[in-house]
């Protein structure tokens, strides 16, 4: 069938070559005039495929994502899922905006992107423990030890980003909690005294060695501000052996 074609466009331009008149050889094809023109101006190219159809995909597509955001989608994703992090869109939308990634796709291209490589499949399975072994304080009594960590970043619609610190009372199983923007350093002290607020203050207070628990990116070796409130409020500060098992005791 595509010989055909090829064949009819070849004897057209032969007999207009020829000298007949365009509105006859049209009218015996049942063609139209820009038909025939248009192979007569292939013609003229002096290509020697000249009456083979050409692709008529556009050389450049503006509206598909390239093949290099692509990849950072997938690897983002694959970051956060293995760090036990929220994996969805939204999260990566924030990592690739925090990264300063360009083009950054929209939320629903980036949900496409994860679609089309098969990684929408949601994290299953009973927990599993990651292997430190922390200080193990005395807990019998309520307010006794608090234990407290950091979570998220969580997403929510709008777009919004936030943290939470869950804080928890080992004798009595009864938690507070406190969202924030930031991890920063008063973030921190307003978080403790919401949950101390709720559950009374402790006197033993156990968090691992996230920075902003103990200092800030400036001052990393120094005492940050949760470290400080802890001591005027008469607190003693010990590294049980915290630089190995990774946690903080005060």
């Amino acid at each position: 069938m595509a010989d055909d074609i090829q064949q009819q466009r070849v004897r057209a331009i032969k007999r207009f070559l020829n000298g007949e008149k365009a509105e006859s050889i049209c009218s015996s094809l049942g063609r139209s005039r820009a038909w025939l023109y248009k192979w007569l101006d292939r013609y003229h190219e002096g290509e020697p495929d000249w009456e083979e159809s050409r692709c008529q995909r556009p050389l450049n597509t503006p509206t598909h994502t390239p093949l290099e955001i692509e990849e950072i989608v997938k690897l983002i994703r694959l970051n956060l899922y293995n760090r036990g992090l929220f994996c969805g869109a939204q999260a990566i939308h924030w990592e690739m905006e925090d990264f300063g990634v360009q083009p950054l796709p929209s939320i629903r291209t980036i949900n496409r992107i994860l679609s089309r490589y098969g990684m929408t499949h949601r994290r299953t399975g009973v927990y599993e423990r990651k292997g430190k072994v922390y200080p193990k304080l005395p807990a019998l009594l309520p307010n006794q030890t608090h234990q407290a960590d950091w979570v998220g970043p969580c997403y929510l619609k709008g777009p919004l980003r936030f943290y939470s610190v869950n804080g928890v009372d080992l004798a009595t199983g009864r938690c507070g909690l406190h969202p924030s923007s930031s991890k920063s350093g008063q973030n921190v002290i307003d978080a403790f005294w919401a949950i101390w607020k709720r559950l009374g203050m402790p006197d033993n207070l156990q968090v691992d060695n996230e920075l902003p628990f103990f200092g800030s990116p400036t001052h990393p070796r120094g005492m940050g501000p949760l470290i400080r409130l802890c001591l005027h409020s008469g607190w003693s500060f010990g590294s049980f052996r915290w630089r190995n098992l990774g946690a903080t005791v005060w």
